[in-house]
């Protein structure tokens, strides 16, 4: 098999301490073999920072969304201003979230969450850009809500994916993809490599999720891309795989989903 780089597919590169020194950081990466990253937008501030660091690293994509704690206070006005900023920017946005509903912290109401989800669902839809979905303790009322708005053609992924194989085979069942964070590394983490095992290999994701969910051994301490590697190596190891095959098949998947060049 070929040789294989490795996409950190969900990133905040300005999150501290990693936006301190974005180049150190991707240097690290690549060093590990992680050659493309893409840096994600949760609020109006964060979604034109990540394009910003998009265009000073060629390397680097960028998303523009509305994270559900930030439902609250968010309006049409807002997501159009999204909307132009991806429009205005296809080179280098090339996903629109992360988006989707958290009932596990609940800093916006309920309520305001679906409604700004459903908002941003159509608004990626339009714009023909993948979704990234966060899902915390929510994932019945986020597939509930995507399958009654998603237009034909409109995919994504569920970041981070904390579901069993129950829900993993409907996500898949919409056509999105299904990523796994340094999570995959923990003691507890059984049903997270459960789905590992189970989901086809042209849908599996690795992210990182830096500057949280560092991977053992890493684990309490801030995460950067260069740990994907670790995500990836024990994605092979769960499936009986090639750490290689585990690079080959989670890029490819990457560039099929956001449209990545192939270096």
């Amino acid at each position: 098999m070929k040789s294989c780089y490795l996409v950190d597919t969900h990133a905040h590169l300005d999150m501290s301490p990693l936006g301190h020194n974005i180049s150190a950081v991707l240097e690290r990466a690549a060093e590990q073999g992680v050659r493309q990253v893409i840096t994600i937008g949760i609020d109006q501030k964060t979604s034109a920072r990540a394009l910003e660091i998009a265009r000073e690293h060629p390397d680097v994509y960028s998303s523009v969304g509305v994270h559900p704690h930030d439902a609250e206070g968010t309006d049409a006005t807002v997501i159009d201003s999204l909307v132009n900023l991806a429009r205005e920017n296809l080179s280098k946005v090339v996903a629109w979230g992360e988006t989707g509903l958290d009932y596990a912290k609940e800093y916006s109401p309920r309520n305001v969450q679906k409604e700004v989800f459903a908002m941003q669902i159509d608004a990626a839809c339009a714009l023909g850009l993948p979704l990234v979905i966060h899902a915390r303790d929510a994932n019945e009322d986020a597939l509930a809500i995507l399958s009654s708005r998603l237009k034909q053609g409109c995919t994504g992924v569920f970041h981070c994916f904390s579901g069993d194989r129950a829900v993993a085979e409907r996500v898949l069942d919409l056509g999105f993809y299904i990523s796994v964070t340094g999570v995959v590394t923990f003691k507890n983490a059984e049903v997270t490599r459960d789905v590992v095992r189970y989901v086809p290999a042209d849908r599996l994701l690795v992210e990182t999720d830096a500057p949280f969910l560092s991977p053992v051994p890493f684990r309490g301490k801030p995460n950067e891309p260069a740990r994907v590697r670790i995500v990836a190596d024990e994605v092979a190891r769960v499936r009986e795989i090639s750490a290689e095959e585990a690079a080959c098949r989670t890029t490819e998947n990457a560039q099929a989903l956001f449209g990545l060049p192939v270096l």
